[in-house]
């Protein structure tokens, strides 16, 4: 699978699992109503199925994919939640991504 559909398979990836964990946020926290759990888990199973897509070893997609999925929910934070990330926090995005790029890109790498 080339970068960029890794990549795009990443961020949706990462949204399934944010939605599904966000909804049950609003039943709890923000009084919204229980009927948000039926798409939250319908959202986590989407989540779990769309990591099965990755031709790579499993542990190496779920290390990686944590990369993307901490920039994605600072993402969540600024466009949802309408906190715009620190400069701490998009160091740390750095980090993260630089990270899981090291995983992904490594040479000789086989799975």
């Amino acid at each position: 699978m080339d970068a960029a559909k890794t990549l795009a398979l990443f961020v949706i990836t990462a949204l399934a699992e944010i939605i599904g964990c966000y909804l049950p946020y609003l039943w709890l926290k923000k009084g919204a109503s229980v009927w948000l759990l039926l798409p939250a888990a319908i959202s986590l199973a989407l989540f779990a199925w769309l990591l099965t897509l990755h031709p790579a070893a499993a542990g190496r997609v779920y290390a990686a994919y944590g990369g993307i999925y901490v920039c994605v929910a600072m993402l969540w934070l600024w466009l949802v939640d309408a906190i715009r990330p620190s400069s701490w926090d998009i160091a740390g995005m750095s980090l993260c991504l630089a990270g899981m790029l090291v995983i992904m890109l490594a040479p000789g790498v086989t799975d």
